[in-house]
């Protein structure tokens, strides 16, 4: 797990202290090693968490015969299958680094290689024979990677942070995807909020010649998923080896891994199987909140560990030490993303990082075997859709009142409101003729909300105190599994994740599965009241970012509407999110805060 960036130039060699500025800037990603390298019109920077081959792993990586460069980040689970193979094709190794896999598959196969790859990564790779860049990233868009194309270079980096290091300016500011962070809580596809910087999309490869010219490559995609009708028990029969063996590659670790619980169905299911298949006892991790009404799942999580017998850490968070987090969080985000389970998982990755390098975490359990309320279809859905077509009522509602927009949001952005939809109308609109509305939900979020919301909270919040994270229901195997699973085995009645709970249910304690799904919920409405909430009006209303984007009559009536509703609370965060953000990226780029701030001395 690293950090990656780097650039290539048309004519002239990259600025090597460019280069190093933007290794700065990822240091937190790979606290254990550095490198920059410069080559003709390449340069290529790698930071390092050492996690297989701790002693070899240093990159750039070298092929054998000399023709290729290679940084990457991520793992490379079934890497010790493509040594094998790859040594029966005339290959010998040069390291036991998992990344090297990468080199020998694309000089066997080219681009065409990547498809070989089972796991979660981002890499560059130079090719010396003609001086062209290759760009790729996983399957699911576990790990990050940005890209900005210029007329006289191509830059990419794991964060923004990084990339805006390698640029002769920072970019214009894209009112689109502003709006749609304000509305839904993340923008989505290749566009972000900085104009001219791309997301390389999941399953894509992208080729740069030495001219610059780009040409794209769609690996793999869950459209190609086929529907299939099984019985009950020819699923479990099927999912139970495929479970076992993505389980046993994401073990592959050359250091000791835990496990965030939260009680739920995925991550329980992961303590089974990993408690299962190891000799000593797993350290887990779970969160909850002091001073609150709001129910969690501390006890749940608990009575887990118990069963199990693991090491087990209770974090239960107050408002001061949620709230305190805030500006680390954004820092580490790097993206504009509204999703308030940022905070705590950042302070479970700083408690779990003293003590680890690797922990395993439930995402992607929920849109692989549709675990969502929002999935079940039903009159509500119809007509949502009948009311605002193209999504079959699915995604169908902002985050913002259009009352509230009208009044606060500024002229860009309340033009640039009206397509927030696109995302998701687009992705529902590429789904097969003869899949059902739940498969056309779950693509939807696999590749909107999964990429570039839930999976954006676990690699920044956890790299940004230098752990990985692991993610086996995201492993392209199972999302495929539970895609092409008929739609009676993912919801009955009202109890979704069907399948996958009835694998599971022998395997927890009894009684355990029998509780409603409750999603992570941060008490931030209940908690932002009183002189915190007078004090955020202030500085939001007074603060330079805000003045630009919003109307600060709509920001003053937001105040007053949380005072005395208490239903304001999540406008008011994505302000001071965003806020906050343009401090840190924009206007003070390469400010590092500590881990605990006063959000409001970052607004002044």
């Amino acid at each position: 797990m690293c950090g990656i960036a780097g650039l290539i130039m048309r004519d002239g060699q990259p600025d090597h202290g460019r280069l190093e500025t933007a290794a700065r800037r990822l240091r937190h990603r790979g606290p254990d090693d550095m490198g920059v390298h410069v080559e003709g019109p390449a340069g290529l920077v790698h930071t390092r968490l050492s996690i297989v081959d701790l002693a070899g792993g240093h990159q750039p990586l070298e092929d054998p015969a000399g023709e290729r460069l290679l940084v990457a980040n991520g793992e490379i689970y079934n890497a010790p299958e493509l040594r094998r193979a790859h040594a029966r094709e005339g290959i010998r190794p040069r390291t036991r680094s998992d990344s090297e896999s990468i080199l020998h598959a694309h000089a066997l196969r080219g681009v065409e290689g990547v498809a070989e790859l089972h796991g979660m990564f981002a890499f560059a790779l130079f090719d010396r024979r003609d001086g062209s860049l290759l760009l790729g990233r996983d399957r699911l868009g576990i790990k990050p990677l940005y890209v900005a194309r210029l007329p006289d270079r191509v830059a990419f980096a794991s964060e923004l942070k990084a990339l805006l290091a390698l640029l002769p300016q920072t970019p214009e500011l894209e009112p689109g995807a502003i709006a749609e962070f304000l509305e839904n809580q993340f923008a989505s596809g290749r566009r972000t909020v900085f104009r001219g910087i791309e997301r390389l999309e999941p399953g894509t490869c992208l080729r740069v010649d030495a001219g610059l010219r780009t040409r794209t490559h769609r690996y793999w995609s869950p459209l190609a998923v086929e529907p299939r009708e099984c019985s009950a028990d020819e699923a479990l029969e099927a999912f139970e080896p495929l479970f076992d063996r993505v389980i046993r590659e994401h073990m592959r670790a050359d250091v000791p891994f835990g496990l965030f619980l939260s009680g739920g169905v995925d991550s329980a299911t992961l303590l089974a199987a990993l408690a299962e298949r190891t000799d000593t006892p797993l350290q887990t991790f779970s969160v909850g909140f002091s001073g609150s009404r709001m129910a969690d799942e501390l006890d749940a999580a608990g009575r887990l560990a118990d069963h199990f017998g693991t090491r087990h850490t209770r974090l239960e968070l107050s408002r001061e030490q949620v709230f305190g987090r805030l500006v680390h969080a954004i820092w580490a985000t790097d993206d504009l993303m509204r999703d308030y389970a940022t905070l705590p998982t950042s302070l479970l990755a700083e408690t779990a990082a003293r003590g680890l390098k690797v922990v395993f975490s439930g995402e992607g359990g929920d849109e692989a075997f549709a675990g969502y309320r929002r999935y079940r279809p039903g009159p509500e859905r119809r007509l949502k859709a009948l009311l605002r077509p193209g999504t079959g009522g699915f995604r169908t509602r902002g985050q913002w009142r259009p009352g509230r927009a009208r009044r606060t949001l500024g002229p860009a952005l309340y033009r640039a409101r009206r397509q927030r939809r696109a995302p998701f109308a687009r992705a529902w609109g590429a789904t097969p003729a003869g899949w059902s509305a739940i498969q056309r939900a779950q693509y939807t979020d696999l590749v909107t909300a999964l990429p570039d919301n839930l999976l954006v909270k676990t690699d920044r919040m956890l790299m940004g105190f230098g752990l990985e994270g692991r993610v086996p229901f995201c492993d392209h195997r199972i999302v495929e599994f539970g895609l092409g699973l008929p739609d009676g085995l993912k919801l009955h009645g009202r109890e979704g994740k069907w399948l996958l709970r009835r694998f599971a249910e022998r395997r927890l304690p009894a009684g355990h599965l029998d509780a409603p799904k409750r999603g992570f919920h941060v008490p931030v409405g209940e908690w932002l009241r009183g002189d915190l909430l007078a004090r955020l009006g202030e500085r939001l209303q007074a603060n330079r970012a805000i003045r630009t984007w919003f109307r600060p009559e709509g920001v003053a009536e937001l105040v007053r509407t949380q005072q005395r509703r208490g239903n304001a609370a999540r406008e008011l965060m994505g302000l001071a999110q965003f806020a906050i953000w343009h401090h840190l990226l924009v206007d003070s780029p390469g400010t590092v805060p500590g881990p605990f701030e006063d959000p409001l001395d970052w607004l002044a």
